[in-house]
This record gives structure tokens, C-alpha cells and sequence, in this order.
């Protein structure tokens, strides 16, 4: 729709903090009073709001959506939620290894493997690791572990991991990033690092790399909410 404000700001509401369109309050999509936990992303969702041009893009606003999510359906949607993400361990991509060339076999271990290591060591959850493309069976004390941490995040980390796991291919990864240890670029870099060897080799597709310049962009939103909440 088109834009039909002028002035945006952002300050105390109840329940947390807030966005104003010419003084008046953004709502949720559902029609919720939006307030989220700090100053600071209320602040950066101003900015969004104010960057509009003429027409109101919702893509471009991707905290917004987020907020939005966070807000609205996640409160409704929780225990499909976190099914969804936990089953990300169970196939993991962190544990499907290249067979060859020997060059990207010693590449994935040297950068994986130690992501791996950290989930058996932080949350109790060893993972299987094999080559190729059949499917791996998971020990399933690791994958109740994995569950378990994913169950006891609040909705503003479920909602992030809810976009970092189809994203990364990987709950390990996503996981990292949601603890705080594996800045959101790093973690996608490592999310394609077979693609990206293959890139170094025969060249970059135009349309791969467009779509794989979306789900960074969607990583780093997501690791950004996490960001500004941790801020307050």
C-alpha cells in the first residue's frame, strides 16, 4: 500500500517499547499492540518504517516480520514450531560429508567438525557423521537433548531459529548463533562451503548465487532481532 505517514519514532509503550506513524501507535498485523523488549529494536524497526518510499514494501522491513511472527503466531504455533526446528538435527548437514575430492573432505571436517563437538560437549548431544547421501540414524538421546534446548528458548529465539534452520541446513549452526558463539555470517559461509568450493572450481550460477544472496540476507535478519534484544 502506499505510504500514508510522515514522522516515525520509537519510544516506551506498555509492555516494552514501540513504534509511532505520526504519533500514533504500529500494531501487529493481527492487530496486537506491538511492543517488543528493548529500546534498541524498537529503534531499528523505526528506521525501517522511515526508509519506506512511496509504496510500503513488507520485504524490506524484515524485523518487522519478525516482530510480527514473534508476536503473533508464535504464542499459537509453539510445539509445531519447535518440532520443525528440532527436526533439523535428525539431518543435520553438518554430519552428510563429501566421499571426494580429498580436498573438500579434509575442508568440511576441519570447519564442521568442531561445531559438532560443541553441541556433544554444551548440550549432551554427539551426532553421527557419514559420507554421501544416505540417510544417517541419530542416537536418539542426542536428538531428545537437542529437542529439549530447542523447547526452552522464549518465542523471540524460536521465531529466529524458525528462520535459521532452513536457512543454514544445520540446528548445530543455528544453534551457535542463538548461544551467541558463531557470528550469523560465519555460520552461513559454513553453510556453503561445498557450494563455494564448487564456485572456486567451475564458476558462479547467477540464479544460485541470487538465491543464495536471499537466505543470507534472511540469516542476518535473524541474527540482528537476537542482537538488538541482547542490546537491552
Amino acid at each position: 500500500m502506499k505510504r500514508f505517514y510522515k514522522e516515525v519514532s520509537s519510544g516506551p509503550v506498555e509492555g516494552g517499547f514501540g513504534v509511532q506513524l505520526d504519533g500514533k501507535a504500529v500494531k501487529t498485523p493481527a492487530g496486537q499492540p506491538l511492543a517488543v523488549p528493548t529500546a534498541a529494536l524498537a529503534a531499528a524497526m523505526a528506521e525501517e518504517w522511515a526508509a519506506q518510499g512511496e509504496t510500503i514494501v513488507p520485504a524490506s522491513m524484515p524485523l518487522m516480520q519478525l516482530v510480527s511472527t514473534a508476536l503473533d503466531r508464535m504464542p499459537l504455533t509453539r510445539a509445531q514450531v519447535q518440532g520443525y526446528v528440532s527436526g533439523f538435527g535428525a539431518s543435520d548437514m553438518l554430519c552428510y560429508r563429501a566421499d571426494s575430492p580429498h580436498e573438500l573432505v579434509g575442508l568440511q571436517s576441519v570447519s564442521w567438525q568442531p561445531w559438532l563437538d560443541w553441541a556433544a560437549r554444551e548440550f549432551g548431544a554427539p551426532l553421527a557423521i557419514g559420507a554421501g547421501v544416505v540417510p544417517l540414524v541419530q542416537d536418539e538421546e542426542s536428538l531428545t537433548a537437542l529437542r529439549l534446548q530447542v523447547g526452552g528458548y522464549n518465542d523471540w529465539a524460536l521465531t529466529a531459529l524458525q528462520s535459521l534452520a532452513p536457512c543454514l541446513g544445520s540446528l548445530v549452526l543455528s544453534l551457535a548463533v542463538v548461544e551467541g558463539v558463531l557470528p550469523a555470517d560465519e555460520a552461513f559461509d559454513l553453510s556453503r562451503l561445498e557450494e563455494n568450493f564448487q564456485n572456486e572450481r567451475w564458476g558462479i550460477d547467477s540464479e544460485a548465487k541470487a538465491r543464495s544472496d536471499g537466505l543470507r540476507q534472511e540469516v542476518l535478519a535473524a541474527a540482528r532481532l537476537l542482537d538488538l534484544i541482547r542490546a537491552g
